[in-house]
């Protein structure tokens, strides 16, 4: 009786008439030409890899979503339904390939979510079993064990090297091999936009509204006559059916899949973006996966300890904005319904100043010394502002220190001008001045 009543309140919470529908189909539509249009400005091979990547990570960051963000489930291993999506679709292609068989490429994707789903479902009903510690430990043990037999099932996994495949040997669409990568760009532009769709859409049904209770508070889901379990179960596989469609776009992208697909690596990097980006958003993994998928590519051009400049900026999130780069933009979101937004913006610049500052410093001396602990000789030199200097430099240390020191002390002095233009702000009347 109880479940019933509940049952209703749980319907989409969305506008409907024909104003709510337009409104609502002219975001996607918007979002569908953005996507089209991005290679007409971004038109170098690198940057059409990077979209590419970026696709990809948004599809992969949105299925961890579904189980952090959404369930409430922290995983340690959701590289496991990517890797093995990776490889069937693999497979796939090689089968097809070999067959002549007339499936063209854009469906292969849909082979890597079955097989997400699959797997969700084959290892989901006894790891949703338990929730909290116990089954972030299971998703770790899952992770291991999986990524020890792509070493040992060398048929199926292909060893160390992996199992390679040619995505132009498939039947061509509209004369299209996808052999360039603008065409597989616009391939994985395509799946990203349906995926972000669906899951979008997912969120918005009574089984959306029941992951977020199950998150909130899974003992008054069961009081009122829902399983938490099976609810558990349930975003589960979905979150491995498209985790598995993330997998199959990277095969496709990259041609190969390897056990590197379900190293520890890949499911703490999709947790890092998704905690970055801010789980408790569905726009916020977005963010993430594509500011991760930048770093990732530009800091490793950059520096050798990329990874390093990674784990500070997760501490940084943690520590400052635990509701990740979402929260703080949706934190500015009253200040932008009162008009008073332009307020607090001086002081935003004036703060910024000092925070550069001191991350320059931080910067410095980080690469300093790990040119010092594993370069000798000429190695040891840093290139800084055009000038190649070296890291054992009593004057390099001095400034760099000084920069720390300098822009930490500002950023103490320039935080309270921050907060008295937030309080002004957020006092004053809609689109007047503080009372």
């Amino acid at each position: 009786m109880t479940g019933d009543v509940l049952k209703p309140s749980l319907a989409p919470l969305e506008r409907t008439g024909p104003l709510g529908v337009l409104m609502r189909s002219a975001v996607w539509i918007v979002l569908a030409l953005i996507l089209a249009m991005l290679p007409l400005v971004f038109k170098t091979g690198t940057s059409l890899t990077l979209m590419s990547l970026m696709g990809i990570a948004i599809i992969f960051a949105l299925s961890y979503n579904i189980l952090l963000g959404q369930t409430g489930m922290l995983s340690f291993g959701h590289a496991v339904y990517y890797g093995l999506g990776a490889y069937l679709v693999v497979h796939s292609i090689n089968v097809v390939t070999a067959n002549k068989l007339p499936i063209p490429l854009p469906l292969m994707p849909l082979i890597g979510g079955l097989a997400g789903l699959f797997f969700g479902l084959l290892f989901g009903w006894v790891s949703t079993k338990r929730s909290g510690t116990a089954f972030a430990m299971i998703s770790l043990g899952l992770a291991e064990l999986v990524g020890s037999s792509a070493l040992i099932l060398r048929g199926f996994f292909g060893g160390e090297e992996g199992i390679t495949t040619n995505r132009a040997k498939l039947l061509r669409v509209f004369d299209w091999s996808f052999g360039p990568q603008i065409q597989v760009y616009y391939l994985i532009a395509a799946w990203c936009l349906l995926c972000v769709f669906l899951m979008y859409k997912i969120t918005r049904t009574p089984l959306g509204r029941m992951c977020n209770a199950v998150r909130d508070n899974a003992e008054r889901v069961q009081f009122v006559g829902y399983n938490p379990q099976v609810v558990r179960f349930l975003a589960f596989c979905l979150s491995g059916f498209f985790a598995g469609i993330a997998g199959g776009l990277a095969a496709i992208n990259f041609e190969i899949a390897n056990f590197a697909l379900f190293s520890a690596a890949q499911s703490g990097t999709v947790l890092l973006a998704t905690f970055i980006g801010g789980a408790g958003y569905f726009f916020g993994p977005i963010i993430g996966a594509v500011l991760v998928s930048y770093l990732q590519v530009m800091l490793s051009d950059l520096t050798e300890i990329w990874q390093l400049y990674f784990g500070l900026m997760f501490i940084a999130v943690v520590m400052f904005a635990p509701a990740g780069i979402a929260g703080i933009i949706m934190l500015h979101q009253p200040l932008v319904k009162r008009g008073t937004l332009l307020k607090v913006l001086p002081s935003y610049v004036l703060a910024l100043v000092p925070a550069l500052v001191m991350a320059t410093g931080i910067v410095l001396m980080i690469e300093m010394i790990f040119r010092i602990s594993s370069k000798e000789g000429e190695e040891a030199m840093i290139k800084l502002f055009g000038m190649h200097v070296s890291s054992t430099s009593p004057t390099l240390w001095g400034i760099s220190a000084a920069m720390f020191l300098a822009g930490l002390v500002a950023c103490r002095l320039t935080w309270p001008l921050v907060a008295s233009a937030w309080s002004r702000a957020s006092a004053a009347e809609p689109g007047g001045s503080a009372a």
